[in-house]
């Protein structure tokens, strides 16, 4: 069972030791969306949620999740969330979220990422089910990750650019087609 990194000579489940890893800078970009009914992206373009402002919630949330993964996921080690942006956008049909977290430490950030969207697209959920109980999380999902010993991986297909951060301005003007 020595394949197996997280698994001891007994086939327990254990933590792997990074200890001796060197820190390097890693990051991760993960997504994820939120399939919302007409009447609820409506609310969501409108600003009419009675919840409040669902988009500043859940990056707030996916923020804050990205910082406790470790108590979320037991094998995840605890580690220096050093930058954690999420992008959360609206579109015809629901609402899609990306976060990408940053480190310089000694394991990948890719449950970070993973848990930002996640607790980010249940916040949404959380705050829209009043409206409508359909609402549903699809394809969370890592997009990209850099850094470590197996260097860059992006999802196959992927042609999306790497988030860099900028925050996201959503003007209700023209999504209601006034300039």
């Amino acid at each position: 069972m020595s394949e197996f990194t997280h698994l001891d000579r007994a086939g327990h489940v254990r933590m792997v030791d990074v200890t001796d890893k060197v820190p390097t800078v890693r990051s991760a970009t993960a997504r994820g969306f939120v399939r919302c009914s007409p009447p609820v992206v409506q609310a969501l373009r409108d600003q009419t949620v009675p919840k409040g402002d669902v988009f500043a919630t859940a990056r707030i949330a996916g923020i804050a999740a990205a910082k406790k993964t470790p108590e979320l996921l037991p094998l995840a080690h605890v580690i220096g969330v050093h930058g954690a942006h999420v992008e959360v956008s609206l579109l015809e049909d629901g609402v899609t979220i990306r976060s990408t977290v940053r480190t310089a430490d000694r394991t990948g950030v890719e449950m970070e990422a993973l848990t930002a969207v996640s607790v980010a697209a249940l916040s949404v959920v959380d705050m829209v089910k009043g409206i409508d109980k359909s609402v549903s999380i699809e394809r969370i999902e890592l997009v990209e990750k850099t850094g470590g010993k197996s260097g860059m991986w992006r999802r196959a297909g992927d042609n999306t650019a790497p988030f860099t951060g900028a925050i996201p301005v959503i003007d209700r003007n023209a999504l209601d087609g006034n300039e």
